[in-house]
């Protein structure tokens, strides 16, 4: 009885064995690094650079924040004369746009419609106007976000002659 138990015991084990040998050796041979392109620290302050100074020339003193493909801070610069809070709320603004692939606004309108949404309690998602999604077709590449604006649409307008200055480079 013994043996026969030892037996089915060894013929399982080299069953399971066998099984995990065709599975590990039907994935994939072709597998690869994943390539995609990445927002650089030039590119980022020159974003940046150009929002802070459409705002001013507009009378408008902002914050404004550029992450990267993970929303990690690329480049943040505090404006002169603003609020504490504008710092902050301009990281959170980035963040959101490219946590979520659109506009931070869009949060507002997805927030009314199910006042429930789980996401909105993330760390560093905020629902405001001010920050847009940098893109290279569909692939999201980080966000920009700006406060200190009287509204969310002059911030969205600041961080927006941002992208389009590097527009020609994000391709």
């Amino acid at each position: 009885m013994i043996s026969t138990i030892r037996s089915i015991l060894s013929t399982f084990a080299r069953l399971s064995t066998a099984l995990c040998t065709v599975v590990v050796m039907s994935s994939p041979a072709s597998a690869q690094l994943l390539q995609h392109k990445d927002l650089s620290a030039s590119m980022a302050l020159t974003m940046a650079q150009t929002a802070l100074e459409t705002c001013k020339t507009n009378g408008i003193n902002i914050s404004v924040t550029v992450v990267g493909r993970n929303g990690e801070i690329i480049a943040q610069v505090r404006g002169d004369n603003t609020g504490p809070h504008t710092f902050e709320n301009s990281m959170r603004k980035a963040y959101s746009a490219r946590t979520f692939r659109s506009p931070s606004g869009d949060l507002v309108a997805r927030l009314k419609a199910d006042p429930t949404f789980a996401l909105i309690h993330l760390n560093n998602v905020i629902a405001n106007q001010g920050g847009l999604p940098i893109k290279v077709g569909d692939d999201t590449l980080g966000g920009i976000g700006a406060s200190g604006a009287p509204s969310g649409d002059k911030d969205e307008a600041c961080v927006k002659a941002g992208i389009d200055k590097v527009a020609d480079q994000l391709k």
